[in-house]
């Protein structure tokens, strides 16, 4: 079907799979006082993560594609940056993933534009509910700034 929407989905297959590992790396890392609060935060973002990674994949298959499996594969082909495996404050935690779930927003805007070009109304509407859970993070990480 829709070579290009499969593709571009497979990009944000590897943006999810590599920002999973990255809070579930933060997870195990934080440091500070507010450690209990973010610690469990990070633990609902990347359990709604690795559901959205099954559904993506799935997606793919659905659309004739095949899904990339691999953390290599991931790797090469994700704009998200792996975590380093150190200790980490909240402020730093709350900036770095504010700016990967900006990453993720903007490749589901691209995904949605890609899909209505080619009259793929399922991934369209599917991308929809991504921009609209995306914004409401975005809307919240943006709140610990001020």
């Amino acid at each position: 079907m829709a070579n290009q929407v499969v593709e571009s989905l497979n990009h944000f297959l590897s943006d999810l799979a590599v920002f999973y590992r990255k809070l579930q790396n933060y997870h195990w890392n934080v440091k500070g006082k507010d450690f209990f609060t973010v610690h469990a935060k990070l633990e609902e973002y990347y359990d709604q993560v690795n559901e959205q990674i099954d559904e993506i994949g799935e997606h793919i298959l659905i659309l004739g594609g095949e899904p990339l499996g691999s953390m290599k594969d991931y790797l090469a082909n994700s704009k998200i940056a792996e975590a380093k495996n150190e200790k980490i404050t909240s402020c730093d935690i709350y900036k770095n993933i504010q700016k990967d779930y900006q990453t993720l927003y903007n490749c589901v805007r691209k995904i949605k534009e890609e899909a209505d070009n080619e009259s793929d109304y399922a991934t369209s509407s599917l991308m929809d509910d991504y921009m609209k859970d995306y914004g409401k993070i975005l809307w919240m990480l943006k709140q610990h700034e001020e």
